[in-house]
């Protein structure tokens, strides 16, 4: 819906809680691709996901890697995985 009019900044979906709440569910995305790929538990993939340079990047605006799909970002952290096996 276009805004005419309207300050950008009332949008809700802008908000740092729903940003919150996409980020959230993207790294769960990526998590659970990442655990089906190797056939570890989620947990344990989301645990990896958290403490990699992959994850810090998602969360860095400079990065623009939040701009990347989920698969894109699946594919990198395997990447990085490879690195530090």
């Amino acid at each position: 819906m276009y805004m005419s009019g309207q300050n950008q900044s009332d949008d809700p979906v802008k908000s740092p809680e729903i940003q919150e709440i996409i980020m959230s569910y993207r790294i769960g995305i990526i998590a659970a691709e990442f655990a089906n790929r190797l056939d570890i538990s989620p947990v344990r993939a989301l645990h990896l996901f958290y403490e990699s340079q992959t994850c810090a990047d998602l969360h860095d605006k400079r990065t623009w890697l939040y701009l990347y799909s989920n698969l894109y970002m699946a594919d990198e952290f395997m990447r990085e995985c490879e690195y530090d096996f």
